[in-house]
């Protein structure tokens, strides 16, 4: 495995950046935003039974002679608007079209790919009107929902912010199968774990306008920023599991550390290989279920084309979307896909590809699923 370049904490890698041998050029940021999936592996999410149906929207013409309807619920103000540079920023619907931070300390390698690079097709500021533009092509009967919710997350605004790859599958795992507090404090005593310690008399500088906390016998901690791969790996399962980690999560987050550390991960191999691959590699990181994975693909890297058919929320607007009684279908039980058939799901949606992504987002907002839960 030959190392073909080391970055700094913070520097970035785009599509545009990445030469046609995969070899990156990278740009300097200062900035670690991330993306923390809901993680709670392949679970069917609990979407909520009582919400009301979408309004307004008609159904295919083999569908029963049932109205659906769109509810009209205020959505997120769109975000401020990225610089012109960002906006003009190549994307392809076929990778990855955030920017992905490389993991602090880690390096990028050539690790054997199945896939080759694709040349770039659009831009960060056309990526979703060219995706809508395919949806609407495909069945002109998404157009209420796509005009009652417009903030899907693939605005330009949304493209622009960098993501740590490593961060954000970590946050992932800690938050599998706890509430959001319990994940919220697990992480936050995590990073801790990691923190620097000084005497009181020594000045140290923090982060942000925050005063270092002080703690026992007088040493003050210097807040932490996010451990990198080859800090987790050197910590031992018992000292994770301090931080209120499962023997279990602690061994799961150790292995991916590694697989990063080694280069088996990379923030490159990421953003360019294709779906199946970056599915097939992260699955199989223990700790890592499809669900998850195909969430961190959707609401991590923004991939477009993502279609998660074990997704219950998925399963009941595929089957609304098709003119299909949920409710009744609810009533009858059933096994994993009780709504419709994965069969059947894969073929509606295949005319929506390369845009599935966005298909399914829409799919959710038919059935006012919470996808906020998600992305938290």
């Amino acid at each position: 495995m030959s190392v073909v370049a080391t970055l700094d904490a913070g520097e970035v890698l785009d599509i545009a950046s990445v030469g046609p041998h995969g070899s990156p050029t990278v740009s300097q940021s200062q900035c670690c935003g991330s993306v923390e999936e809901d993680g709670r592996g392949d679970k069917d999410r609990k979407d909520s039974e009582d919400r009301e149906k979408p309004r307004g929207i008609t159904k295919s013409k083999a569908a029963p002679k049932r109205k659906t309807v769109v509810s009209v619920v205020a959505s997120t103000p769109p975000p401020a608007t990225p610089a012109s540079s960002s906006l003009a920023r190549p994307v392809d619907p076929h990778r990855t079209a955030a920017p992905l931070l490389t993991p602090r300390g880690s390096h990028i390698t050539a690790y054997p790919s199945t896939t080759t690079t694709t040349t770039p097709t659009t831009t960060v500021e056309n990526l979703l009107t060219e995706a809508i533009a395919h949806l609407l092509s495909v069945d002109p009967r998404l157009k209420p929902v796509i005009d009652k919710f417009p903030d899907a997350p693939f605005r330009p605004a949304d493209l622009a912010v960098e993501i740590d790859p490593f961060q954000a599958l970590v946050s992932g795992i800690i938050g599998q199968q706890v509430s959001g507090a319990a994940a919220k404090s697990i992480k936050s005593k995590f990073i801790s774990l990691f923190s620097v310690t000084t005497t009181t008399d020594t000045q140290v500088e923090a982060d942000g306008d925050d005063e270092d906390e002080v703690g026992d016998a007088g040493l003050r901690y210097k807040p932490a920023p996010f451990p990198s791969p080859q800090q987790v790996v050197s910590m031992d399962i018992p000292t994770l599991r301090t931080a209120g980690l499962s023997q279990r999560k602690a061994e799961y987050i150790h292995g991916l550390a590694d697989k990063f550390a080694s280069g088996e991960l990379s923030a490159r191999m990421l953003l360019t290989a294709s779906d199946e691959e970056v599915l097939d590699k992260l699955i199989a990181v223990r700790g890592l279920g499809k669900w998850s994975v195909e969430m961190f693909l959707l609401f991590g890297l923004k991939r477009m084309d993502v279609f998660s058919t074990g997704d219950l929320g998925v399963q009941r607007g595929m089957a609304a979307f098709a003119g299909r009684d949920v409710s009744k279908l609810k009533a009858k039980g059933g096994g994993k896909f009780k709504y419709m058939s994965e069969k059947d799901m894969v073929e509606i949606a295949a005319p929506f590809s390369p845009y599935r992504s966005l298909f399914m987002w829409y799919v959710w907002r038919w059935e006012n699923v919470d996808v906020a839960v998600m992305q938290a």
